[in-house]
């Protein structure tokens, strides 16, 4: 296949490849040939798909053009996230402790992709055992931004946005505990869904009762991720969260006339440094709203007073029941972000953490006295824009130092505390040409609502059609 033609085909985007997929008018080897020849020619330079397996993904799709469309996704290319177990496949957790790993059992949200008839072409690469919003480990090095190959791509979820922004492939899989599908999409230009906590179970799981952490879709337009979260939603009898609403019901996002919406604006969320060049760009998001969408916006913010101390005592605590005794065995194999993670929660007492669960849960219940008096929230998804990919984590966001890797991210784990649905949607670029993302919010249990503002805003403004100059 020609470049030219190659390029066309994985410009397409995931819902237009997957009609002409079920019409027969493509052949998923043709797709998939595609996409491993983009592959071939750009990944290098992004990093972002590190494990990669070409036989298999072209057996696979051959198969696929023998039978009937499966499903949904029947015929598109995915490498799945790296901290997502694939059976047969490498998945390492972008850890030394890993690196061989390869599961004898798919994921949850991995099975379900591939019952829907995506093929699979191999991983994305993580931070180390997805912590922190940037991604880098040992094993692969750094995920470049396609936008600015000297920026970083975001993450946890970064292997994924970078594939998806160059058109590497046309769905993506993620997770989200304080930002890991949104802070990346918005880095990348793309859209990432984080649903309502049990909308996609997350099995297997060493703690089912778990609101903070939910896996979830990424793709390019809300529609193609409302494609790919009809695959991987739906109950599952091992998860005690799981909603029973089956997946099908987002299959397609019905458009929703939003004149009289009730939008709350939150520039700053409460008072977090926001970076000026941020700040520029999402001005114009609740203009769109009032003028374009006709929408009644004013300036509000839910009580999140208590969000810090819930979301980062009850994260130390998972890091440290995870990956306490692993760390002992092996303390130089962490990073040192990961190291300190883990020993914030050992300072935790059982006291700490039940005081952490009863703040999250007036956090939750804050927000849903505010979806009484507003329909959506908008705010921004991260506070600073793509940071130069050798930097950890930015030191200083609008003049404030920040003391960890997690201090930036706030605009995302904040919300991650209402435990509502939250999606990352393209909203403009900055001078430099730099993505940016803003953040829409809508009451717990909304998430079919959420894709129809979303993809409201994606209409009226257009910047997901803006590529990479890859």
């Amino acid at each position: 296949m020609e470049t030219r033609d190659a390029d066309e085909l994985c410009a397409l985007d995931a819902t237009d490849l997957a009609q002409r997929l079920h019409a027969r008018e493509l052949s998923a080897r043709d797709v998939v040939e595609a996409h491993l020849d983009r592959i071939e020619r750009v990944n290098p330079a992004v990093n972002a798909i590190v494990t990669l397996d070409p036989e298999g993904a072209l057996a696979a799709a051959a198969a696929a053009d023998d039978a009937p469309p499966a499903g949904p996704l029947h015929g598109l290319p995915i490498a799945f996230k790296d901290t997502h177990d694939t059976a047969g496949m490498r998945t390492t957790y972008g850890s030394p402790l890993l690196a061989d790993n390869v599961p004898t059992e798919d994921t949850l949200v991995v099975a379900r992709i591939l019952a829907a008839g995506a093929i699979r072409i191999g991983k994305t690469n993580v931070p180390e055992f997805a912590a922190g919003s940037h991604t880098f480990n040992t094993l692969f090095g750094p995920t470049r931004n396609p936008y600015d190959l000297g920026r970083s791509a975001g993450g946890s979820s970064g292997g994924a946005a970078a594939a998806l922004a160059a058109r590497l492939q046309p769905i993506a899989d993620g997770s989200d505990l304080g930002g890991s599908l949104r802070n990346p999409a918005a880095f990348c230009n793309v859209v990432g869904f984080r649903p309502t906590p049990g909308r996609v179970p997350t099995v297997p799981s060493d703690n089912l009762w778990d609101t903070l952490g939910t896996s979830g879709p990424m793709a390019r337009t809300v529609a193609d991720v409302a494609l790919l979260l009809s695959a991987i939603a739906g109950p599952d009898p091992r998860s005690p969260l799981a909603f029973e609403t089956p997946g099908e019901a987002f299959r397609t996002v019905p458009e929703r006339d939003l004149n009289g919406l009730r939008v709350a604006w939150s520039p700053t969320l409460g008072g977090l440094p926001i970076d000026p060049a941020i700040a520029a760009v999402l001005a114009a998001a609740p203009v769109t709203f009032e003028k374009d969408l006709g929408a009644t916006v004013e300036e509000a913010t839910p009580d999140l007073s208590e969000a810090e101390f819930a979301f980062r005592t009850l994260r130390a605590n998972a890091f440290d029941v995870g990956f306490g005794e692993s760390f002992d065995e092996r303390p130089d194999a962490f990073k040192p972000a990961l190291a300190w993670n883990i020993e914030q929660g050992r300072k935790l007492s059982r006291a700490d953490v039940g005081r952490a669960t009863a703040a999250l849960s007036r956090v939750f219940q804050a927000g849903i006295r505010f979806f009484e008096t507003y329909d959506v929230l908008i705010t921004p998804v991260t506070q600073v824009v793509p940071f130069d990919v050798d930097e950890e984590y930015p030191h200083v966001v609008a003049g404030e130092q920040q003391h960890s890797y997690l201090d930036w991210m706030r605009a995302a784990y904040h919300v991650t505390t209402l435990g509502a649905p939250a999606i990352s949607v393209p909203a403009g670029f900055t001078p430099e040409g730099l993505p940016v993302g803003l953040q829409i919010v809508t009451r717990p249990r909304s998430d079919l609502f959420t894709l129809q503002v979303a993809a409201a805003f994606e209409a009226a403004t257009g910047y997901a059609r803006t590529a990479p100059a890859l």
